[in-house]
């Protein structure tokens, strides 16, 4: 139960500090609401836009109490300070209470109103309203471009907790989420958050669903009113330590004091903390921190190890140091504190088609194509059959494309894609056996043998028995990635005594092939030798005969 009051009041604690910078000079309480003052000089716009940071708006004044508080907070100071009455068009009407003005809750209600005399009622009059302390905090119209020397600002709750019972011997200081210090009796009620300091005890109480919780509360707000630090104890409850040399007051449970001489907790060692369970005293961590399997050191704790934490819908828990928090899952993003479904569609994430899905999105592709395995979000052409027509420019028929895998074939006007038989192609690239595919080829391997890198094959631990060929997965040899492979060729079937006699049979063969060539040219050569020794003397004779003609010729 404290856990969950704890988690229920730390978004109030949390406002307080986170004024962006703001000084707020005081505040009152009263009934389900709180008012605060900022000297802080704005324009109207300016003034609701710092009042909404801090989840509130600017102060209405409905009743003759809410004006009572405003002089209260106003009562020692100069200038004009923006209330949050406004018109937003139109003409004042002064036969209306509000006379055409609304507060910036968007409504008209109200039992009070605090006019100043001889107000503007023209078209052209200002629309934005300021009190100042000259005119008895009257209602004043002013340009709503002009900064004010201020601003108030309304904060509303429910469950509030009562003031605590009255001590004669000790005085109360409660300290708003809001950022302001109430003291003893200036107030009925106060908001979820507060934190009250009973003096001179130091007694301290955080006020949560209508009930006072004595410190310390839940490590995780203001360190459970620790003075210095917040842990759990073995029961998982919180407790207050001290640096070394100190103790905690055993009054309050907060505060620390100077410790004993002979400190027990100074042989234990302890990385952190120390502290008593009964007469025993043991070492401690901080919130976020569970101590270490030595007795001493802290680690950190995997709070998402609970599976309790982060149960919303869509939620998951991501550690961090000291604590955790929860995120929305892939796919799903934070609206009003609800992880809803992202629509990855309307971002156009595919080329195609797109399916949202809870979580995620899924990309689909048009007849005549498939999503690219390399890139989801992608299509590329795709056939699954032996021909398939070409896509073909409309402007230009001769501008057409095939799947990887195919070439174009032009018949008369039309241009189809054939798939390519790789196996029987340069692209051939298997180590064995080889399985074409359309648009593609598979390799495999014998038995005994195992498929790597898609295309080789090598040797495995098996006795090869048959050849009945492995399956393998199909391979793309035009794919960039896959590496090119050197050229490979089928291991031969013949036994090593069959290529001992087939390599005599061929150097016998070669010998008698030498041996009648030979043969024949000796033949030859002699046939020849006859043949021109026989032509020599033919010659010789014709030539003595010219030469005896010739000679006779002299003569005569």
């Amino acid at each position: 139960m404290n856990v969950v009051v704890g988690l229920s009041v730390l978004l109030l604690v949390f406002l307080q500090e986170n004024a962006e910078g703001t000084e707020r000079n005081s505040g009152y309480c009263i009934g389900n609401s709180c008012f605060t003052l900022f000297r802080d000089p704005r324009t109207f716009t300016s003034a609701e836009s710092q009042c909404g940071v801090q989840n509130s708006h600017l102060m209405t004044v409905r009743t003759s109490v809410a004006n009572d508080v405003l002089s209260v907070l106003l009562g020692n100071f100069s200038g004009s300070f923006w209330i949050g009455l406004h018109r937003l068009s139109g003409c004042p009407d002064l036969s209306e209470e509000l006379r055409g003005f609304q507060w910036v809750t968007t409504d008209t209600e109200s039992d009070f109103t605090y006019w100043l005399p001889g107000s503007d009622s023209s078209c052209s009059a200002a629309r934005c309203v300021s009190v100042n302390r000259e005119e008895d905090f009257r209602w004043s119209q002013k340009p709503c471009d002009q900064p004010a020397a201020g601003f108030l600002c309304e904060y509303s709750f429910t469950e509030p907790c009562a003031i605590l019972p009255p001590d004669p011997r000790e005085s109360v200081i409660y300290w708003t989420p809001y950022g302001f210090e109430v003291e003893d009796m200036q107030s009925s009620t106060l908001p979820p958050g507060s934190i009250a300091t009973r003096f001179p005890s130091e007694t301290k109480y955080i006020c949560s669903v209508e009930h006072w919780l004595q410190a310390p509360w839940s490590c995780k707000i203001k360190e459970g009113g620790c003075e210095h630090k917040c842990t759990m104890d073995h029961s998982n409850d919180p407790i207050c330590y001290c640096p070394p040399g100190q103790t905690v007051n055993l009054e309050n449970r907060v505060s620390c004091k100077a410790g004993a001489t002979d400190d027990p907790c100074a042989a234990l060692r302890c990385q952190q903390t120390c502290y008593a369970v009964g007469s025993v005293h043991r070492c401690g961590c901080s919130s976020g921190l569970q101590l270490d399997a030595d007795g001493r050191s802290c680690v950190d704790i995997d709070e998402c190890l609970d599976k309790r934490q982060c149960p919303e819908k869509n939620f998951r828990c991501v550690n961090t140091l000291l604590s955790y928090k929860c995120v929305c899952e892939k796919g799903y993003k934070l609206i009003l504190g609800a992880c809803v479904d992202t629509d990855e569609c309307s971002h156009a994430p595919c080329e195609h088609s797109c399916t949202n899905t809870r979580g995620s999105y899924v990309c689909s592709c048009y007849e005549g194509y498939k999503v690219d395995e390399k890139a989801p979000n992608t299509c590329k052409l795709h056939c699954g059959k032996e021909e398939c027509p070409a896509l073909c420019d409309p402007n230009d028929r001769f501008q057409c494309f095939c799947p990887d895998g195919y070439v174009l074939d032009e018949r008369g006007t039309s241009t189809f894609c054939i798939d390519i038989d790789e196996c029987h192609s340069e692209s051939f690239n298997c180590n064995q056996l080889c399985q074409n595919t359309y648009g593609s080829y598979a390799c495999s391997c014998y038995t005994g043998f195992k498929l790597v890198d898609q295309f080789k094959c090598v040797e495995g631990d098996d006795k090869v028995t048959d050849s009945f060929p492995m399956t393998s997965t199909p391979t793309n040899p035009t794919s960039p990635t896959a590496p090119y492979p050197d050229p490979t060729r089928r291991p031969s079937g013949v036994t090593a005594g069959g290529l001992v006699g087939i390599i005599v049979c061929t150097v016998f063969l070669v010998v008698l092939a030498v041996f009648a060539a030979h043969l024949g040219f000796n033949r030859r050569g002699k046939k020849e030798n006859d043949a021109g020794a026989l032509k020599g003397g033919e010659d010789e004779t014709h030539g003595l005969q010219r030469l005896s003609d010739s000679h006779t010729d002299q003569v005569a």
